[in-house]
């Protein structure tokens, strides 16, 4: 005969194996999506506030719908925190597919003036970046697919050859 005490013994058990194996429930073997930052527009420059606008392109790998929950992002230029910040506006990016989207960001560059003019007195030197970030994608169970992307940028490169 089983007591109440055997049976709080097995239903903990059997409770304890079954969430053992929930993990593996929601675990693929798809990859992740690539995030690309592909432009920085100006939208506005005053002298205590910037405005921009990051363009992003999310490429889907998968063959299945891709639902993309929120960004957070982080974007240094040498040594220096340009800007941070969370965009959380959902949206889905098909099967094999890229979708682009826009980021408007507000920042103060003011602090930052000087470092930055150290940078680009020389414009044809290459000037490292950094986009770190999170893209937390998923419509019932969120998945975080951590950023990290470098590269360089080239100065000369995003001024018109009018104005050199």
């Amino acid at each position: 005969m089983i007591t109440r005490r055997h049976a709080l013994n097995l239903l903990s058990l059997l409770l304890f194996l079954g969430l053992a194996g929930c993990a593996s429930w929601f675990e693929d073997d798809e990859p992740d999506p690539e995030v690309h930052l592909v432009k920085v527009e100006v939208v506005r420059a005053k002298l205590l506030e910037q405005k921009f606008l990051l363009h992003f392109r999310i490429d889907n790998p998968n063959d299945s719908d891709l639902t993309v929950r929120s960004l957070e992002y982080r974007i240094h230029l040498g040594d220096i925190l340009l800007t941070e910040g969370e965009y959380d506006h959902w949206f889905t990016v098909g099967p094999k597919h890229s979708a682009y989207f826009k980021v408007p960001i507000r920042t103060n560059l003011w602090p930052k003036v000087r470092d930055l003019v150290k940078m680009l007195k020389k414009p044809d030197q290459p000037i490292p970046y950094r986009l770190e970030g999170v893209l937390e994608t998923g419509l019932f169970i969120a998945h975080d697919v951590h950023l990290a992307r470098n590269g360089v940028i080239i100065p000369a490169d995003l001024i018109p050859e009018h104005t050199r």
